[in-house]
């Protein structure tokens, strides 16, 4: 009895030519460039094919909870002076530990109503422990605190990093989390050839933050001098800068500031900046602008603080001293001998917002385009002669069947490919293994119901009920050993990085392809041959 394909033929022609549609989008013409520049567009090279800059970089998280630390200082101290509460210092007495602060020389009679302001304010983040030996109070971060702010330091590195990536237009990186090591992050930018310059911009924290100036304005000449004119001891709420700012060392030489540790604006309250050319004397700036409530903060301060002087710190150097004249709000600028390349980075990572840490990379390196298109024609090589090795295999083997398993497994690198061009997955030198090795578990699921039909047909088996009972017997095995490969292959995305991902996508798509294609592609074109065949013969296998 001759069965109703029509439906099916149309589901796998429609099937065809959405994912050729996947692959190609429409093309701008049919010649072989523009059907190249239509595939490239859809599907993606990775670095290994196209080139570009690979970098592994470390968070140093310390560094953040230096900066919320510090922070917690400058209110500590608040809230003991709104509240008029006695004590000696509030500091750090650890460099290592910076999630610990102690306030020194509470007054005993105070004790109590310092636990109390402390519980209230700080509790919900610090375990508060007091010391009545030497009236002193601890607070320790607490351990989940700690946990969520790395966590939050590294997000907010990858963003910031992602946002100045962006900016310079490259195309297609990957910015995540590197799962083989505490707060790294993998940074990969096909088709980027200047190293050094993007790692420079990656890498720059460029903390242009403004500091009440606790020493001479003019600076000293040496830290030695500094710590003398100290008598020996820098307070802990302040803090030794080098710097060689315009009007205070007029011949360009290195000068020593002591600043406030805790500073006015900085980091995140930058909103905006912009470059401004040079002037006359051929110095170059930018113009920055600050965010409502950085602007709020400054003007606070500046309005209660005439006459005074404040530092604008540039990477960890002092840029410019100035006296506050009158109130400043929001709009601020800063210049100096500057190049045109410094300038446009110091503007950039303004705009982006300051790392909230600082970052060291611990790998890196380029892969030149030149290997990358070596890759490419070597592996494309690799994939068209291993597909056609098989194809002529199956041909000799299975005979007049064998025609069948190819086209099955030209409609399955169809489908693999129209999906990769769906999801804008990117292609790796392990994705072209990937492609290779679905081929492979392509043509084992054709063997396993060609070989159970053969078993069929020596029982003395009809072609017809050969065929229905080769499927129905192959097909729990085909399942079994596709859907254990598929769950493989998404755990490896999953945890994976980088060119393992690259071999999950291809390895997750091509088996779905292929239990589509193995199972009903090569049962319509069984049943269409059967359907033409004459009664009593034997299918060609």
């Amino acid at each position: 009895m001759k069965k109703n394909l029509n439906g099916k033929i149309a589901l796998i022609l429609g099937t065809l030519l959405v994912f050729l549609y996947g692959i190609f989008g429409i093309p701008k013409g049919v010649s072989g460039a523009a059907l190249e520049q239509a595939i490239t567009q859809r599907i993606h090279l990775g670095l290994d094919l196209r080139g570009g800059a690979h970098l592994i970089l470390q968070v140093v998280v310390k560094d953040a909870i230096n900066a919320e630390t510090d922070n917690t200082v400058a209110r500590i101290e608040q809230a003991m002076a709104d509240n008029h509460l006695t004590y000696t210092q509030v500091l750090k007495p650890d460099p290592n530990t910076p999630q610990t602060i102690r306030i020194e020389g509470v007054d005993p009679l105070h004790s109590s109503a310092v636990s109390s302001e402390l519980t209230d304010r700080f509790g919900t983040e610090y375990d508060i422990a007091s010391n009545s030996n030497d009236h002193s109070f601890t607070l320790t971060m607490k351990p989940s605190v700690l946990a969520d702010l790395e966590s939050r330091t590294l997000d907010q590195s990858i963003e910031t990093i992602r946002d100045r990536v962006d900016r310079l237009g490259v195309s297609e990186p990957v910015i995540q989390r590197y799962g083989l090591g505490a707060n790294e992050i993998l940074v990969e930018l096909p088709g980027v050839e200047d190293l050094d310059r993007i790692k420079d911009i990656i890498q720059s924290t460029s903390r242009l933050e403004v500091h009440e100036v606790a020493g001479n304005p003019d600076g000293y000449a040496s830290e030695q001098e500094a710590m003398t004119s100290l008598g020996g001891a820098i307070p802990p709420d302040e803090y030794l800068v080098h710097g060689d700012p315009q009007g205070v060392s007029s011949d360009g030489s290195d000068r020593v500031f002591l600043l406030k540790r805790v500073s006015i604006v900085g980091g995140r309250d930058f909103r905006d900046a912009s470059a401004i050319g040079p002037n006359d004397s051929g110095r170059q700036g930018v113009n920055f602008v600050l965010t409502n409530a950085g602007g709020q903060r400054f003007y606070d301060y500046t309005s209660s603080h005439v006459g005074s002087y404040m530092a604008i710190v540039l990477g960890d150097r002092v840029k410019n001293v100035a006296v506050i004249k009158s109130a400043i709000r929001d709009n601020g600028q800063i210049e100096g001998q500057f190049s045109k390349e410094q300038i446009d980075a110091l503007s950039l990572t303004l705009r982006t917002g300051a790392l909230p840490a600082s970052i060291i990379p611990i790998e890196q390196r380029t892969v030149g385009a030149s290997l990358g298109a070596d890759s490419i024609r070597q592996g494309v090589i690799a994939a068209i002669a291993g597909t056609l090795a098989v194809m002529f295999f199956m041909l000799l083997y299975y005979r007049g069947a064998g025609i069948n398993a190819d086209l099955a497994l030209f409609l399955n690198l169809v489908i693999l490919l129209g999906f990769m061009g769906f999801s804008q997955s990117t292609l790796t030198l392990p994705g072209i293994a990937g492609v290779i090795l679905t081929i492979g578990m392509g043509v084992d699921s054709n063997v396993l119901i060609f070989e159970r039909i053969r078993e069929e047909m020596r029982a003395g088996k009809g072609a017809a009920q050969a065929v229905d009972q080769g499927f129905a017997h192959a097909w729990v095995t085909i399942v079994d050993t596709h859907v254990t490969t598929i769950v493989s292959a998404a755990i490896l995305f999953m945890f994976g990085t980088g060119p393992v991902k690259g071999f999950a996508v291809t390895l997750f798509f091509g088996l779905l392809a292929n239990l589509f294609t193995a199972v009903f592609v090569s049962r319509v074109i069984f049943d269409s041959h059967l359907n033409n065949m004459k009664a009593g013969a034997r299918i060609s296998i």
